[in-house]
């Protein structure tokens, strides 16, 4: 399994598109804007709440395409997919709120996921990666939770902890999972389509 990995990561760094290509080519920025829009329709399109009880918190699974790009092209690509996708999200409803929330939550799992495997390019460094980036995300997400949702909803600060053990941390692990697990298993096949 390592060695797939590995070599499926050699094929995209001999492209122009990767880490070590001087400048973005027109492949890279093509690749990188079609991460973009996929990630986008995943937002926009498939979200669901995880939790009963709990409609507020809901789960999409851009956070994947985000991090298959970062693995794939880079921490740089994984970044830029993770921050330009929940752009739209400033017309939604949930508004300027909704977009720094998910670009926190979203950016702090991929960019140091994608940063390990850049190390590691084996089965074993993504794992470590998705591990890394997990207790990064979720430390981040519990953070801006304190910080940005009194600021943002009206609420005292009291009542975001309140929420952090019933609420926020069980939402955020089961995204980070759900996230981590499907992207260990939908990463070899959606490589090896990219490089053909």
């Amino acid at each position: 399994m390592a060695t797939n990995l590995s070599s499926s990561s050699n094929r995209h760094d001999a492209h122009s598109t990767t880490e070590q290509g001087s400048g973005w080519s027109t492949k890279r920025i093509a690749i990188t804007a079609l991460f973009c829009a996929v990630a986008a329709i995943c937002t926009l399109f498939i979200e669901f709440p995880l939790l009963p009880g709990v409609t507020f918190l809901k789960y999409d699974p851009s956070a994947i395409v985000a991090l298959i790009a970062g693995f794939a092209f880079g921490p740089a690509i994984g970044s830029v997919v993770s921050i330009v996708s929940y752009l739209p999200h400033i017309a939604t409803a949930s508004g300027l709120y909704g977009m720094v929330m998910a670009i926190i939550a979203t950016l702090s799992l991929v960019l140091p996921a994608s940063l390990v495997y850049k190390r590691n390019t084996t089965f074993k460094g993504a794992i470590l990666g998705m591990c890394v980036g997990g207790v990064v995300c979720l430390v981040c997400c519990i953070l801006a939770n304190l910080i940005v949702t009194p600021i943002y909803m009206g609420v005292p600060t009291q009542a975001v902890v309140e929420m952090i053990v019933p609420a926020l941390l069980p939402f955020n692990l089961i995204k980070i999972i759900i996230n981590c697990v499907v992207t260990a298993l939908v990463y070899k096949p959606v490589t090896k389509a990219l490089g053909n």
